[in-house]
């Protein structure tokens, strides 16, 4: 029975009104009538109205179609006729073939693996679902007029800012303002992780993606979150849920909850666990403490609040609570959106800046775009050049009555099937090397294919190149009048050559650049790892052993390890050698300016660590356990003495009166040159060294310089498992740890290094097909010159003496090019090389070299070639 509320969809009806031949369209839409009812009635309206618009499309077919219509068939053939000639010319000149969609594929698999690259960086903390109303709490202080910014935090503000301020916040979560390194135990599987202890809001701010559990697991304070991956390594298969893991065997926490691994462009991507702040300060802090700057404060703002409104009213939030005897602090308070925490988290004097992340950014971005441009120049140069070659073709097809508009369309559809084969090889490659490139870049990237962007950018390229490399043929040979192309052929003259000549010029001048660049990095890494450290890196092992059962045990490790013979001595300090953890002022001498605090980097250590790290002396002497007194001396740096500008430092006082403990005066006993602990490009923080008697966090064994590694270490963890039975033996090489500093710079110089290879490698091909092209035009008169006499020596400087002067060109300008952007590069390093002349002398032989080396080929090639061949037919 039919309805009368519902009828056949009327755009499917027009649509096949439009196309349908007349005399069938009574009997069609009679039988599309019935069939829409019958399924109306037996399914759905909306199954009823897919049928029928799928029945319409049904009789889109030769047979059925208008022959008004049909003229559109006619336009098919054609289009396959152009790409059927486009093939042939693609197939008879298979070099030129293979250098533009070659050429074009590898630039285009470069542009989009930066792009990759981009979007993972511009992306960064996208995967935390309140990502647009999460903030970070930061701190300016005030110090000789300027301001400098801290994430570092008070614990009295969290609760401050819930009490006073709630109206503005969902969520104020506190997290220890270091991620933490901790063994994770259950039965007899043992493993040091690292992660954060937070308050309970946290998981739910932050949107952990729960596997089991909730993200309300941490309100427990004898609870633990664990990432997918440390589960799997504790508990394999089984449910994790409600088991029990001992932490640094000393507490028992319950597994509540189980998160999926976040990934690498995550603030928190370092973290396998998540454990609540209370369990980390129970038994030593509360909440009332505004000295201990130790925390981070993340917020997650209301919708409606804005993160400017709301750090204008938060400002002064610390200003009543500072404790008396630093009232001269005037810390201010503003909040951070997450969305600049990458990228922009460079602050100069208190105000947000452009970081080095958003820098890099900048300059692959650039470079991705210059080397995708140096392919399509080599794509519009052979383009071009050969387009010369069709001018007969232009003439004949013109007098046999094509239209200049079929000419047009004949020549884009050519540079169509070009750029259009390119991103199909492009996309080939970039699958196949994707995996070597997020090893390179330290990413986890992955191929945008469900991203609508990806593809329409990749429509765009094609339609572009084809359209810029295309046009010089389609509309300017197709302009030609036939009878003067086929009666004189094309007049080609120097001046048509004079675009293609600044194109190589342009392609070699960024090819230079990039590999002036490439050595200069590398340079400059070797330059600052060859920086003395004050101290030996190499055999020194490094490691913190996370058990109580330790403590206490000191001189008995100690003695231990040395029994071993493979030990020469050891130590511990309350911080790593490589950070420069523990900064504090407070500090006075005699002849010091009362408003001067500087800030020392504080190192407490055993007696023996001088020994242990061989520290060098300049002044004095090192701690001795046979000297009680010495428990009151120090050890200065040469950069504190500078500092402190003594001029005989040792026997003077220095008084230490900071705010978390008792006033103390302490004698110089020695000084050493300054220990590179921070980043090995930057300036040294001055430090002060102090001996203490106490269990200490890390510890330092030098290994006997006559004992190999792969002996000493077996016999070194056999000690250490005798006296410490609950934690791995974990132990970490000074020296890889120091190299690691290096590893953003090296990224670079090797991401440098890979786009300049590429470069010269894709002007390289552009030119071995300019130079081939050229070859072919002059076959005639080399043959004739070898007839007359003329050497391969003089035919081969013929061919190459044009190419050699434009890449000799390219240098000169790619000299200053180059000096202008890595002398600004270089500025950001406090500790940097001097740019040598020699290097671009480098730079600019070895690209004339390949340049030469590869036009050499075509051109010995055409020289040697028999001459008989080249004039049979004059």
């Amino acid at each position: 029975m039919k309805s009368n509320k519902h009828t056949p969809p009327k755009r499917a009806e027009r649509f096949l009104l439009w196309f349908l031949r007349r005399d069938l369209v009574e009997e069609v839409l009679g039988d599309l009538d019935e069939k829409f009812y019958q399924t109306l009635e037996e399914k759905s309206v909306f199954k009823a109205k897919l049928n029928y618009w799928y029945q319409v499309i049904n009789y889109l077919r030769p047979f059925a179609i208008t022959k008004s219509r049909s003229i559109n068939s006619n336009h098919y053939a054609m289009f396959r006729n152009y790409f059927k000639i486009g093939y042939r010319n693609l197939y008879k000149n298979k070099g030129y073939s293979f250098i533009n969609i070659g050429g074009l594929a590898i630039g285009l698999a470069v542009a989009m693996l930066i792009g990759l690259w981009l979007h993972d960086e511009l992306s960064y903390n996208k995967y935390h679902e309140n990502y647009e109303h999460i903030v970070k709490v930061l701190r300016n202080d005030a110090h000789r007029g300027k301001k400098f910014t801290s994430p570092s935090l008070v614990r009295g503000l969290g609760p401050l800012f819930r009490d006073e301020y709630g109206n503005h916040f969902k969520h104020v979560v506190m997290v220890r303002a270091r991620i933490e390194e901790r063994v994770i135990a259950n039965e007899d599987k043992m493993f040091t992780q690292a992660g954060y202890f937070m308050e309970p809001d946290g998981p739910e701010m932050f949107g952990l993606n729960m596997i089991y559990g909730t993200r309300d697991g941490l309100s427990d304070m004898n609870s633990i979150l664990l990432s997918k991956s440390v589960a799997d390594k504790l508990f394999g298969d089984t449910d994790p849920l409600n088991k029990v893991v001992k932490m640094d065997a000393r507490w028992d926490l319950k597994v509540t909850g189980v998160y999926e691994d976040l990934p690498l462009n995550s603030e928190l991507k370092d973290a396998t666990y998540f454990a609540p702040l209370k369990r980390f300060l129970e038994g030593w802090s509360y909440d009332d403490v505004w000295t201990n700057q130790h925390m981070y404060i993340y917020a997650q703002l209301n919708p409606e609040s804005d993160p400017k409104e709301v750090s204008s009213v938060i400002t002064d939030a610390m200003l009543d609570h500072i404790p008396r005897g630093t009232n001269n602090a005037q810390p201010e308070l503003f909040l951070h959106p997450m969305p600049k925490w990458h990228l922009y988290s460079a602050f100069e004097n208190g105000t947000a800046g452009m970081s080095d992340r958003l820098k890099f950014v900048w300059f692959y971005g650039i470079i991705g775009v210059f080397v995708l441009l140096l392919a399509c120049i080599n794509f519009m140069n052979l383009s071009t050049a050969r387009s010369e070659k069709r001018s007969k073709e232009v003439g004949i097809r013109k007098s046999v009555g094509s239209l200049r508009k079929q000419l047009i369309t004949q020549f884009l559809s050519e540079s169509f099937m070009v750029a259009m084969l390119s991103f199909v090889l492009a996309l080939f490659f970039v699958y196949i090397i994707l995996p070597w490139f997020n090893d390179l870049a330290g990413k986890d990237m992955n191929m945008l294919w469900t991203n609508p962007w990806f593809w329409l950018c990749g429509i765009g390229f094609i339609i572009v190149t084809a359209l810029l490399a295309g046009s010089y043929p389609a509309f300017y040979l197709s302009s030609f009048k036939p009878v003067k192309v086929l009666k004189s052929g094309m007049a080609v003259g120097r001046s048509a050559a004079t675009p293609r000549r600044i194109l190589v010029v342009f392609q070699f001048t960024i090819s230079i650049a990039l590999i002036t660049g490439t050595i200069i990095i590398q340079q400059q890494i070797e330059y600052v790892k060859n920086r003395p450290v004050g101290y030996s890196k190499e055999g020194l092992i490094m490691f913190r052993p996370r058990s109580p059962e330790y403590w206490g045990k000191y001189q008995t490790l100690r003695t231990e390890l040395k029994k071993t013979g493979v030990v020469k001595e050891m130590a511990e300090a309350n911080y790593p050698l490589t950070n420069t953890l523990g900064n504090n002022g407070g500090f006075e001498w005699e002849g010091k300016d009362p408003s001067f605090d500087p800030s020392f980097n504080t190192i407490y250590v055993t007696h023996e660590y001088g020994k242990t790290v061989g520290w060098e002396f300049v002044q004095g002497r090192d701690f001795s356990r046979d000297l009680q007194s010495d428990l009151s001396g120090i050890v200065i740096t040469e950069s504190a003495l500078k500092l402190m500008q003594l001029d005989d430092p040792i026997g003077k006082t220095i008084h230490w009166n900071p705010s978390w403990q008792e006033p103390a005066s302490f004698t110089i006993l020695g000084v050493v040159k300054d220990m590179v602990k921070g980043s090995p490009f930057k300036p040294v923080r001055p430090s002060i060294i102090f001996p203490s008697e106490r269990d200490l966090r890390w510890l330092f064994i030098r290994v006997n310089p006559q004992a190999s590694l792969s002996e000493a270490l077996p016999k070194i963890e056999a000690a250490f498992n005798r006296i410490v039975l609950s934690a791995p033996f974990d132990y970490q090489f000074v020296d890889e740890l120091y190299n690691a500093k290096f590893q953003e710079e090296e990224r670079i110089g090797s991401l440098a290094g890979f786009l300049a290879v590429l470069a010269i490698f894709i002007s390289c091909l552009g030119l071995l097909g300019l130079v081939s092209y050229v070859a072919e035009q002059r076959t005639k008169e080399i043959g004739i010159r070898k007839v007359l006499g003329a050497s391969v020596t003089g035919i081969w400087r013929l061919l190459t003496q044009d190419f050699v002067t434009l890449v000799i060109v390219s240098c000169l300008l790619a000299g200053p090019i180059a000096f202008y952007l890595l002398n600004n590069w270089l500025q950001k390093y406090d500790y940097r090389m001097e740019i040598s002349w020699w290097i671009f002398i480098l730079a600019g032989s070895g690209a004339l070299v390949i340049a030469l080396l590869t036009v050499s080929f075509q051109a010995v090639k055409s020289a040697t070639a028999n001459p008989v061949n080249s004039l049979r037919n004059e």
